[in-house]
C-alpha cells in the first residue's frame, strides 16, 4: 500500500468521538431494556439518594442531561466543521500554510502559541476569526497580534475583525443552549397546560383553567410534564433570541439543532421507562413493556403489559438522527438554509402521528359534546408536516425562478 493510499485509508476510518459515546449509550440502553424484558423488572426511579440533604437524583433527569449533551457534542462538532470549510473557501491556502514564525510578535505570545499547537498563520487565524480571547490572549495580548496579523501580506482585515467563519463558532452551541432550554422548558409545560391529559383528572385538572384556579399547578411537574410541540417552540425562540443577539443566522443553526434535538430525544425518552410512563395500549408482544400498578391508568388497572410507546418513538428519534445527520454531513451546500429543520419537523410529524395510534392518556379533539377521537398532538402533527412541505416547496420554487 502506498503512502498516498494509507493516507486515504486513515481518514476514511477516522470517526468522531461522540459516536462512541452514542454507541455507549444505545447499548446501555439495549442491555437495560433487554433485562426488564427477561425479568419484568424496572429499575428504581431513583439514581441516587443524598441521605444529609434528602435529595433524590432521579434517572429521568440523568437521561434528559445525558441526551442534551450528546446533541450539543455532534452539533458543535458540526458547526465546527462548517466554519473550517468556510475558512478554506475564504482565506487562501498560501496564507494559511505560512509559518507562525513569520509573524512579529513577542516570544511570551509566541510560546504560548506553540503550546497551543499552533504552527501556521492559518491555524491562528481560524481560532482568532472565532473569537481572539479563544486563542488565550488577554487584553494586551490581543491588540499586538492584531496589529502583527495586519502586517501580513495580502490579509483581508475582515477576517480578523468580523471573519465571515465566526458564525459558526462552536462556542454558540454551549451559550445558545442556555436560552434554548430556558424557553423549551417554559413552553413545554405551557404546551401541557393548555392540553392537560385526562389521567390529570385524578388531581383535580380537567381542563386549562384548573391549571390557573390553582396557580401551584403550573410549576408542580411531578404531576403532569412537558409537551414537545412546546418545547419546540420555546426552543426555537430562545435560538432566535440568541442568534439575534450574536449576529448568527437563525436557520443554518436550526439546522445543525434539529440534529442535536433528534438525538436528544433518542436518550431523552429512556426517562420515560423510568418513570413507567408513555406507554400504549395492553399487548402481548415480546418487547411489550412491563408496568407496575402504582403507574398504571385506572382503565388499565388490570393489564400487565403494554405497547412500549417511549420505545417507539426513540428508535423513531434514531431514525430521524441518522438521516438529518448524513443529509447535514453530505449535502448541507446543496440544501437551502432551513430545510433540515423543516425535515426534522416532518420526520416528527409523522413518527407522532403513528405514535398516537398506540398511545394512552391523549387529550382528544372535543367540539362541545363531540368527541372527534383525534389526538390534538396528531391534529397538530397534520397542520406542522403540511406547513413545512409546502415551505420547502416553496421555497424551491423561488430559487428555480
Amino acid at each position: 500500500m502506498t503512502k498516498k493510499k494509507s493516507k486515504t485509508f486513515t481518514r476514511r476510518i477516522n470517526i468522531a468521538p461522540y459516536w462512541y459515546a452514542i454507541v455507549a449509550f444505545l447499548l446501555l440502553a439495549a442491555g437495560i431494556y433487554a433485562n426488564h424484558l427477561l425479568t419484568g423488572v424496572t429499575p428504581s426511579r431513583v439514581a441516587i439518594h443524598i441521605p444529609w440533604v434528602e435529595f433524590d437524583v432521579f434517572w429521568y433527569g440523568i437521561w434528559i442531561v445525558g441526551g442534551i449533551a450528546l446533541g450539543c457534542w455532534v452539533v458543535a462538532s458540526l458547526a465546527r466543521e462548517r466554519g473550517e470549510r468556510l475558512f478554506r473557501q475564504t482565506v487562501p491556502i498560501k496564507l494559511r500554510k505560512r509559518p507562525l514564525t513569520s509573524l512579529d510578535i513577542p516570544d511570551e505570545i509566541a510560546a504560548q502559541f506553540t503550546q497551543q499547537k499552533f504552527e501556521t498563520v492559518g491555524d491562528l487565524l481560524l481560532v482568532w476569526g472565532y473569537d481572539p480571547r479563544a486563542a488565550g490572549l488577554n487584553k494586551e495580548g490581543i491588540p499586538i497580534v492584531r496589529e502583527a496579523l495586519l502586517e501580513v501580506p495580502k490579509i483581508d482585515t475582515t477576517w480578523i475583525d468580523d471573519a465571515p467563519w465566526r458564525i459558526w463558532n462552536p462556542d454558540h452551541v454551549w451559550n445558545g443552549i442556555i436560552w434554548c432550554l430556558i424557553f423549551a422548558v417554559i413552553g413545554a409545560r405551557l404546551y401541557h397546560v393548555m392540553t392537560p391529559s385526562p389521567s390529570m383528572a385524578a388531581v383535580g385538572i380537567e381542563s386549562p383553567l384548573d391549571y390557573f384556579r390553582n396557580p401551584y399547578q403550573l410549576i408542580n411537574f411531578r404531576n403532569g410534564g412537558l409537551g414537545i410541540y412546546g418545547g419546540i417552540a420555546g426552543g426555537a425562540l430562545g435560538l432566535f433570541i440568541y442568534s439575534r443577539r450574536a449576529k448568527i443566522p437563525m436557520l443554518g443553526w436550526a439546522d445543525l439543532a434539529v440534529v442535536g434535538l433528534a438525538l436528544g430525544q433518542v436518550f431523552g425518552r429512556w426517562g420515560n421507562f423510568f418513570n413507567q410512563e408513555l406507554y400504549g395500549r395492553p399487548t402481548e408482544l415480546p418487547w411489550a413493556v412491563t408496568i407496575d400498578p402504582a403507574y398504571r391508568l385506572a382503565e388499565y388497572h388490570d393489564a400487565v403489559r403494554f405497547h412500549p410507546a417511549f420505545l417507539y418513538e426513540s428508535l423513531w428519534s434514531l431514525l430521524t438522527f441518522f438521516v438529518l445527520y448524513f443529509l447535514a454531513k453530505r449535502y448541507s451546500e446543496r440544501l437551502l438554509s432551513g430545510e433540515l429543520m423543516a425535515g426534522y419537523l416532518i420526520f416528527y410529524a409523522i413518527g407522532r402521528s403513528l405514535l398516537e395510534l398506540v398511545r394512552l392518556d391523549s387529550r382528544v379533539i372535543t367540539i362541545g359534546s363531540f368527541d372527534l377521537s383525534i389526538a390534538i398532538a396528531t391534529l397538530i402533527s397534520i397542520i406542522i408536516a403540511v406547513l413545512a412541505a409546502i415551505w420547502i416547496v416553496w421555497r424551491r420554487y423561488r430559487v428555480g425562478k
